[in-house]
């Protein structure tokens, strides 16, 4: 690929990343995003859902993201989501208990669950999962 550029992915947590990246590919509200060096100007609403960038030399990581916007201008990309977790750092075991939680949830379909916050729950986790996973 022709160059890199800074990609930086921000929580209010504080920065969970900031790397020179060669591409990174995020989960946009109508589908992914792919962006390389020298893109466009772009603020986009992003999704629940894992952000895959390479890192120059080609190594492929993955970031769990619960939604927010990416800003891209002047050769970088800011992410602020509303949470994201490097995948090498989930804890697998309590994102599958927590999956497990959202899908029973779900499939009781009481009266006293909130079932647009149990569907969120189960699409976090699953992200979780997958950035873990890969």
């Amino acid at each position: 690929m022709a160059g890199t550029f800074a990609l930086r992915i921000v929580s209010p947590v504080g920065d969970v990343l900031n790397e020179d990246v060669e591409f990174v590919v995020l989960p946009g509200g109508s589908g992914e995003l792919g962006i390389l060096p020298n893109h466009a100007p772009l603020i986009a609403a992003l999704d629940v859902g894992v952000a895959r960038y390479t890192l120059n030399g080609g190594t492929i990581k993955r970031v769990a993201i619960a939604g927010g916007f990416v800003e891209v201008a002047d050769n970088s990309a800011t992410v602020l989501a509303e949470s994201a977790e490097l995948g090498e750092e989930v804890d697998l075991t309590r994102a599958v208990k927590a999956k497990e939680r959202a899908t029973n949830r779900l499939t009781s379909r009481s009266n006293e669950i909130d079932v647009r916050r149990a569907e969120y729950a189960l699409r976090k986790a699953t992200a979780r999962i997958s950035a873990a996973e890969k």
